[in-house]
């Protein structure tokens, strides 16, 4: 392993970064370019400059942050359209997805609230009922629902220490 790199003519007196994985420019480019420190940043300009439809991605990703940021949904059609013709298939099935449901994408960007609430507690009710098997009925399903909720809310409530 260590004539490896002589053999193909690598130095050896320059440290080589590994190749991020995929999830990790994925969130790179889903990240708040403020939140990204500036070796992240820095590496995902380089990984951006030689592939333009990934650059392109990129750009498409931080308007639609921007819409979300500034609850402004007057650029949500054209956006759809370019990401219609962005010729990246996986883009162009969201955007007719999301041109399906454009007033509901729409009233998303521009309102204040969310069911994040709800949709927290959904895995809650799916874990309950996986672990219960079919063997107690909705009263108990939903007493143990209750509980978990309650915890989560006292635990929430909780300050916070600094690790040790």
């Amino acid at each position: 392993m260590a004539i490896a790199p002589l053999r193909r003519g690598l130095p050896l007196n320059q440290p080589r970064e590994r190749p991020p994985s995929p999830r990790e420019p994925a969130r790179w480019i889903a990240s708040h370019p403020d939140i990204r420190g500036l070796h992240v940043t820095h590496r995902l300009h380089r990984l951006l400059e030689p592939c333009p439809e990934l650059k392109h991605a990129h750009d498409l990703v931080r308007r639609f942050a921007a819409m979300l940021a500034n609850r402004d949904a007057a650029p949500l059609l054209s956006w759809l359209d370019e990401l219609s013709r962005s010729g990246l298939p996986p883009l162009a099935g969201i955007a007719g997805g999301r041109r399906e449901d454009q007033h509901a994408v729409a009233q998303g960007i521009i309102t204040t609230y969310n069911s994040g609430v709800n949709e927290g507690r959904l895995p809650d009710v799916e874990l309950q009922k996986r672990r219960m098997a079919g063997r107690a009925g909705v009263p108990l399903l939903r007493h143990r629902v209750v509980l978990i909720a309650h915890l989560r809310r006292r635990y929430a409530d909780r300050p916070t220490t600094a690790p040790r």
